[in-house]
């Protein structure tokens, strides 16, 4: 099939990046198959990685950024006794030493990882210096001065040690660098460590068997519809609706006088419980319109407006 002009698609798709490409190499194939005149992912995972890749289109991005700050659950698996330049294996080991510690140094090791830490990023990281990422200046030989971030690690736990291996899941915050982990975890135990198997888990409260893989798109892509609309049609029920970022958020419903004015972006009175927040604002016809603010029992201001 192929596809001219593109269309305005809106919804989120959770899919499962496959190893071996980066996040913005998989959110352009996905581009392509939907034909898509917008969508932006969130939260990069490295080459390496797999795993759950949100993906927003069209009008879904305006909240995309609920799902940045929300939590990430990881599966990873290190390997021991060898520090690499990239903290993972897509690097070149610059450091071996034995392993040494026991049971009880591992703990303690891990311990001191879980809870508000200071961390400092890769510059094998995305993260933007003058314009361009990180390890783009990596590459050349160049070493930007970093500043430390705040994250959080809320557990670590499944853990698993065997020989020059360790395994383990991990809940952590927004901004956390699992390669950066393994790194200072490694430095804890002496021996040094790095990354050889990464894969999101969870994003929000989103789970892992909702995760739609990229060579189900591609079949779907190369079987024979009857026209581009039935094709459309079945790729566009893998969407989950438009506020399923802010899906924590509760719900209000207006009448169709009520969400005129709404969407003329003017506020309206209203009565509700809710005292004070943002919530979900839903027409008669049960379409989502956008975010309003309560300020008080009476008054929904609007937020953040749908444009379709």
């Amino acid at each position: 099939m192929f596809f001219y002009k593109k269309r305005s698609v809106h919804g989120l798709l959770l899919l499962d990046k496959p190893q071996g490409i980066s996040s913005n190499n998989a959110l352009q194939k996905v581009k392509i198959i939907f034909n898509a005149k917008k969508a932006g992912y969130i939260g990069t995972l490295d080459p390496l990685a797999t795993g759950m890749l949100p993906i927003c289109f069209g009008e879904c991005t305006k909240f995309s950024d609920y799902l940045m700050q929300s939590n990430k659950r990881y599966h990873v698996i290190a390997k021991l006794g060898e520090k690499t330049s990239t903290s993972d294996s897509n690097g070149v080991i610059i450091k071996k030493r034995p392993i040494l510690f026991n049971s009880s140094q591992l703990k303690s090791s891990i311990d001191q990882l879980i809870g508000v830490i200071h961390q400092m990023p890769s510059m094998y990281s995305a993260i933007k210096y003058q314009g361009l990422p990180l390890y783009k200046y990596a590459r050349k030989g160049l070493n930007i001065e970093r500043k430390t971030r705040k994250i959080i690690v809320h557990n670590i736990y499944s853990l698993y040690q065997e020989k020059n291996l360790i395994e383990f899941k991990i809940l952590c915050s927004k901004g956390t660098y699992i390669r950066t982990l393994i790194d200072d975890l490694g430095e804890k135990l002496g021996c040094g460590a790095h990354v050889i198997f990464l894969r999101r888990l969870q994003v929000a409260s989103y789970l892992h068997n909702q995760l739609v893989t990229l060579p189900s798109l591609y079949e779907l892509l190369n079987t024979n519809y009857i026209n581009d609309v039935i094709f459309f049609k079945k790729l566009d029920s893998l969407l989950m609706s438009i506020d399923s970022p802010v899906s924590f958020l509760p719900k209000v419903y207006l009448s169709i006088k009520q969400s005129y004015n709404f969407k003329l972006g003017q506020a309206v009175k209203f009565t509700s419980d809710i005292t004070n927040g943002l919530v979900r604002v839903i027409e008669e016809n049960n379409k989502f319109i956008g975010l309003g603010k309560i300020k008080s029992r009476e008054l929904l201001t609007p937020y953040r407006l749908v444009s379709i």
